[in-house]
């Protein structure tokens, strides 16, 4: 009875299960969370951003870099995974089409956010809007993103109106905008020469790869929660659907680690000496306990092992391995950042120059990405309040 009732509700319908005191509760901690991000973040903007971040000359990007990379990552995935279910009709991820397209706008936002507050003067892009440099990778990568965001948001409003022809091609398009911004953040880090770690063909390729396996997890990981809070069992379509996002999971779980191993072989092969310097670091230097608890351990390894053991259909694994996903992808994206800076640049140069630049992340800095991930839980919230029917439709 309760399933028939979500698929008849309307887009701006209440969902009552996620209406309840406490719910409702959690959806106001988390914006408040998210205004505390937002605060600290136009505080640093008063007062100078080298007065609230531990960013320095020598590593200017941090972990507010690491965030919005990690949160545009995902929404390409989620981009990809919702143009696959809508493109192709009759394919098993069609149920998780709507929700992973919403999730898709929510992430990317969330994204925009941590960025427009780490720059120290965002008011300059209005500059860069209307005087564009075409040989710039990072002006590419907003004008890319800025699109795809509007792509998303047009489509969602036609599938809502059920004009489903117009929806699903910018749909593609928007799929399409997101790849390309996808590998174009992957080359503003992949053509900077003078950092050998990053630099290089593999990462937007690499970042491509992520996208995927970021966004199968946390299309896993929400939809289980809707169902969760909604103390409803999923039906066979979702079942499926859950458990193809588990094989596109486990598929990019592999191809990531795969990428790792040869980045790290063709670094050590043919590398620079800056460049080997910068992958000990994550082997045994400063960022090693990041490097093989979180990111391997953690975010590659056991979530392998849960889905080939614990079984693609058991909807409790996939969740499992979804969340442990996330959270190693998170270290994912901060040990690449600031492995890439780490090395001194005048180290065996001049004497008493250190080998390592030492980066921890500021209070602002943290607060900031907290407002970014409760950014995107307060979307999520209001989004299975309002738009229950939407997800849960299969009309289209």
């Amino acid at each position: 009875m309760a399933e028939t009732r979500v698929e008849t509700l309307k887009p701006f319908q209440v969902d009552i299960r996620f209406a309840t005191p406490r719910i409702t509760l959690l959806t106001v901690i988390a914006l408040f969370l998210t205004l505390v991000g937002v605060a600290a973040g136009v505080w640093g903007l008063l007062i100078g951003h080298h007065h609230i971040c531990n960013t320095t000359r020598e590593i200017p990007w941090g972990i507010l870099i690491s965030g919005y990379i990690y949160f545009a990552i995902m929404s390409t995935g989620l981009c990809i995974l919702s143009v696959l279910g809508h493109l192709f009709g009759g394919t098993s991820l069609l149920p998780l089409a709507n929700r992973a397209l919403y999730l898709s706008i929510a992430a990317i936002i969330a994204g925009f956010t941590i960025i427009g507050l780490e720059l120290e003067s965002p008011w300059r892009m209005f500059w860069m809007a209307i005087t564009p440099n075409p040989t710039s990778n990072i002006m590419w990568m907003g004008a890319l993103y800025g699109a795809c965001v509007a792509f998303m948001l047009l489509e969602f409003s036609l599938i809502i109106s059920k004009r489903y022809g117009l929806a699903f091609a910018l749909g593609v398009l928007g799929a399409l905008t997101e790849i390309a911004a996808n590998t174009n953040l992957g080359a503003v880090f992949a053509l900077i020469s003078a950092k050998p770690f990053w630099y290089g063909a593999q990462l937007p390729i690499y970042f491509i790869c992520s996208a995927l396996m970021s966004g199968a997890a946390a299309l896993i990981f929400f939809n289980y929660i809707a169902y969760e809070v909604r103390k409803q069992p999923m039906d066979e379509a979702m079942q499926k659907a859950t458990s193809a996002a588990g094989k596109v999971l486990l598929l990019f779980l592999v191809a990531v680690s795969l990428a790792t191993i040869w980045r790290f072989l063709a670094i050590f092969t043919g590398g620079s000496d800056q460049g080997r310097l910068a992958a000990m670091a994550l082997l045994n230097g400063p960022l090693s306990f990041n490097f093989w608890f979180f990111e391997i351990a953690l975010g590659l390894v056991l979530p392998i092992v849960i889905l080939v053991l614990g079984g693609l259909r058991n909807i409790h694994a996939l969740f499992l391995a979804s969340l442990v996903t996330l959270l190693g992808a998170f270290f994912q994206r901060y040990d690449l950042v600031v492995a890439g800076q780490i090395v001194h640049p005048y180290y065996g140069l001049f004497e008493d120059i250190p080998k390592y630049l030492s980066y921890s992340p500021s209070i602002y800095e943290i607060l900031m990405i907290i407002g970014g991930f409760s950014l995107l839980a307060t979307a999520f919230l209001l989004g299975e309040r309002y738009f229950a029917g939407v997800f849960e439709s299969r009309e289209h």
